[in-house]
């Protein structure tokens, strides 16, 4: 991992220059994110959209100075959304913010066929990366928004997303667990099947460059300890997991938002992985924080996509 912790992303992107784009601008928590990113040199510009004098008002209530940015005066969800994509697709932002608008019509806007958002022959999962202080690194959890109940293919594509930005944190084999409620495989509980044969595709290099385990309940995933007690040994990827691939939208949301609002020193940033420019997507009730943490990280992915290129 190229840095440790969220205060060592903060001091490595740092300076660069990075415009934001943010449909639905008109909220507080995005505005003090945005601030904070202004005063941590960060952000350096872009686009706020949404109802101005809302804008404004909200502006002045964080104490951000927008000289530095345009307004653009729009009530409708839908226009906020597809006017954001546009502006990134003609160069005028680096990469979009989710603010007060409808994840719906936010996703709708990037999955625009005129936009080319998606990566060829994947499909756009979330990506949530996550600090505690009760593990001993940095890892990722995912979908926790954006596919409701996906097949084992599709799961297949969350792996191969979610590995390619941990690649560009440095991370060039990362260790995925395949999360279920148990660590045997079950034919009544499809979760299990799934993960069994995703380690199987993982074998067979139908999924190249990672190291694929489970099924793995959350103690296995996260404890080499409590993975030996319940007779797995010689493993790679108990208490060491990178990735933690959830069953469904319903289980990863809830795991997500528990580790947000309980997890001791919790610290995260929630972006869309399979895109081909960065998009954050926080919880629209993340807190500013966290909102931040996820305009660092796009910055970080920016750079690591721009060195790819040259």
């Amino acid at each position: 991992m190229k840095f440790k912790s969220f205060d060592e992303l903060m001091e490595l992107v740092k300076g660069k220059t990075n415009r934001i784009i943010i449909p639905g601008a008109n909220n507080t928590e995005v505005m003090q994110a945005c601030k904070m990113g202004v005063d941590s040199k960060i952000i350096s510009g872009g686009v706020l959209i949404g109802p101005k004098s809302q804008i404004e008002e909200v502006a002045e209530k964080v104490g951000l100075d927008i000289s530095s940015f345009k307004i653009i005066d729009l009530s409708d969800t839908a226009e906020m959304c597809n006017l954001a994509v546009n502006l990134i697709r003609q160069g005028k932002g680096d990469f979009l913010v989710k603010g007060h608008v409808d994840t719906k019509f936010y996703m709708k806007a990037i999955l625009r066929k005129d936009i080319a958002a998606v990566k060829e022959g994947t499909v756009l999962s979330h990506f949530v990366l996550f600090e505690l202080a009760k593990y001993h690194k940095l890892f990722a959890v995912t979908d926790a928004a954006i596919m409701i109940n996906p097949s084992v293919e599709e799961k297949a594509k969350i792996i191969n997303n979610s590995a390619d930005i941990m690649r560009d944190l440095g991370i060039e084999t990362p260790k995925v667990s395949v999360v279920c409620p148990i660590e045997k495989v079950n034919p009544k509980i499809q979760s299990t099947m799934d993960a069994d044969a995703l380690v199987k595709m993982g074998k067979r290099g139908l999924i190249k460059n990672a190291v694929i385990e489970g099924p793995y309940d959350v103690y296995i995933t996260f404890s080499k300890e409590l993975a030996q007690e319940k007779g797995i040994k010689d493993a790679q990827v108990p208490g060491e997991v990178d990735i933690a691939l959830m069953p469904d939208l319903n289980s990863a949301n809830m795991v997500y938002k528990c580790l947000s609002f309980f997890g001791e020193g919790c610290k995260s940033a929630a972006i869309l992985s399979g895109v081909n420019f960065p998009v954050i997507l926080p919880s629209r009730t993340d807190s500013p924080l966290t909102k931040l943490h996820s305009i660092a990280l796009a910055c970080f992915l920016k750079e690591a996509a721009a060195e790819r290129v040259a």
